[in-house]
Parts: C-alpha cells; structure tokens; sequence
C-alpha cells in the first residue's frame, strides 16, 4: 500500500512562504495524482492543487492560483507545494493524497493520505 509521508508545515507571517514535501513509497502507474488539500476549523474540506504524475498536468483552485506552485520529482517520489504571498485565510491543516487520476483528484476521489500537517499564517 502506498505511504505518504508529508513535512514542511510550521508557522509565518502573512507574504511569507513555505514549501510542503509529499514523499510517496512509489508512485503506482500512468495516470496517478497526487494532490493538496487543506481543511480549517468550521471549515469544508478544500482541494488546493493536484498534479498528473505522468504528464505534468495540474490544477489550482481559484483561491490560490498565482501564489501556490505545485512540482513534482519523481525520481525522489516526492511531490512539493510551493506556498508564497501566505494569508492568514491559508492557516489550515493541509494534507497530501493520491489518486488514479487527475480528475479523480480534482473530484476529491483519493485512494491514500498522509498525516497531515499544520500551516498557521499570521496577520
């Protein structure tokens, strides 16, 4: 079964930047995504970014397009999430998980998840 093991999270004030690191045991197939997802207090699940593993392809959503850059590097497994222009609107538990697909990862379809960790962005 596929592991993911998330790490970069921590505290910053508002413009400042963080990078996340998802380091999965293997990426599986053609097609596999991994994505971000974030979930603060009161607050509905939000996917952020989704990238194709295979192909580069990725998604944003509306919230973070043109602040958060999303790569990935597959000879490590690993997938980053470049954080900039941080808002105190991005503090959430931010988690990393995979899916067959892009679009299954656009869809919030997800196959496994990481532990999961904290990003606060103070005003």
């Amino acid at each position: 079964e596929v592991q993911l093991v998330e790490s970069g999270g921590g505290l910053v004030q508002a413009g400042g930047s963080l990078r996340l690191s998802c380091a999965a045991s293997e990426f599986t197939f053609d097609g596999y995504a991994i994505g971000w997802f974030r979930q603060a207090p009161g607050k509905e699940r939000e996917g952020v970014s989704c990238i194709s593993i295979s192909d580069g392809s990725t998604y944003y959503s509306n919230s973070v397009k043109g602040r958060f850059t999303i790569s990935s590097d597959n000879a490590k497994n690993t997938v980053y999430l470049q954080m900039n222009s941080l808002k105190p609107e991005d503090t959430a538990v931010y988690y990393c998980a995979d899916a067959k697909s892009l679009t299954s990862c656009y869809w919030g379809e997800l196959d496994h998840w990481g532990q999961r960790t904290q990003v606060t962005v103070s005003s």
